[in-house]
């Protein structure tokens, strides 16, 4: 069906359309040169099992063990192309991470959310970028905006989306007490080249100041960080990562008609849910797992009741079974 659109005519009028079509085309095309490798694999693996059914032969066990374990990471990697397939999951994604009240606190959970992140990012092998940041005054981190480029990198962070509260004792309290710490999550489709959001130029406003981020030769040299108000909406985005003041600017205008076009995504959303009659969770305002350090230990999703008694190792940023399990939850139906 899709491949017929592009012989239709004027298919290549519309650039930004022919564009997203093609683009889909090629990873349709993607998925199914892989469901071809992989049927001929499982065809030469029940091949293998076939010939050790007759005969022992530890060169050929060997070998078909290696087979499958490569074969159940491919599977995977199917899998996931195939879950994340919704218009926006193959964009990058902008995350930004807002400690809630709670002073150093929640600083800290911020900082060490910041840094589960990271070390996902890393086993990824995803590419991460500070646009923003914002150090706590004691410890931990006031706020920080940065962008991911990886394969399906918005459709996997999409589910970090919302509150995430920690329990522990406070490294910061004298008394040793327990603490409850809130952070919040917000993750965006970050939008290139095909977006076509108008601002107009009398609605920004465009403030100069000095960057805040550890590291670099011209930090605190020079007013190169930006920073833009969009005034009807009163988004505020700020960018200090580039040295050239222009470099942070444009960075810092493709992260605002991102959050501008999720922001008239979510108002036809919010249009269609009343037509509906239908009730809208809203996400931000929702806790969406707990991370218990003490009297106990245990990391809970409490959209899809998955737990781990192991915190260690998710807070070290092994977070994929959380994600999926999320993903396989909010499938689309039909």
């Amino acid at each position: 069906m899709l491949q017929k659109k592009t012989l239709e005519a004027g298919f290549w009028d519309d650039k930004k359309q022919a564009y997203r079509t093609s683009k889909r085309i090629d990873e349709i095309k993607e998925v199914l040169a892989l469901v071809q490798v992989l049927s001929e694999r499982i065809d030469n693996c029940r091949l293998a099992v076939e010939i050790l059914e007759f005969q022992e032969d530890k060169s050929i066990e060997d070998e078909l063990v290696e087979k499958i374990n490569q074969l159940i990471k491919d599977l995977d990697e199917l899998e996931e192309d195939v879950v994340l397939s919704e218009k926006y999951d193959s964009y990058p994604a902008v995350v930004t991470i807002h400690p809630g009240a709670g002073g150093t606190e929640s600083h800290d959970w911020a900082e060490m959310l910041f840094r589960m992140y990271k070390r996902w990012m890393e086993n990824k092998r995803f590419k991460s970028r500070i646009i923003d940041f914002l150090p706590g005054e004691e410890a931990g981190i006031k706020n920080v905006t940065f962008t991911v480029r990886g394969k399906h990198a918005y459709g996997l962070l999409k589910s970090e989306k919302g509150i995430h509260r920690l329990v522990r004792i406070s490294p910061f309290d004298s008394s040793k007490r327990r603490h409850t710490s809130f952070a919040s999550v917000d993750v965006i489709p970050l939008f290139e080249e095909e977006v076509d959001v108008e601002i107009n130029r009398e609605d920004l406003r465009i403030e100069t100041f000095r960057s805040s981020s550890a590291g670099g030769q011209h930090v605190n040299v020079t007013d190169s960080a930006v920073r833009i108000t969009h005034i009807p909406t009163n988004i505020v985005v700020s960018c200090q990562d580039e040295r050239s003041q222009i470099l942070n600017r444009q960075t810092a205008l493709q992260v605002l008609k991102s959050r501008l076009y999720e922001l008239e995504l979510k108002k036809k959303e919010e249009e269609l849910q009343k037509v509906r009659g239908e009730k809208k969770d809203i996400s931000w305002g929702n806790q969406i797992r707990s991370y218990v350090l003490a009297p106990y230990q245990l990391i809970k999703d409490h959209r899809t009741g998955i737990e781990v008694g192991n915190v260690q190792p998710v807070l070290d940023g092994d977070i994929d079974l959380f994600i999926k399990g999320f993903l396989e939850k909010n499938l689309p139906r039909g």
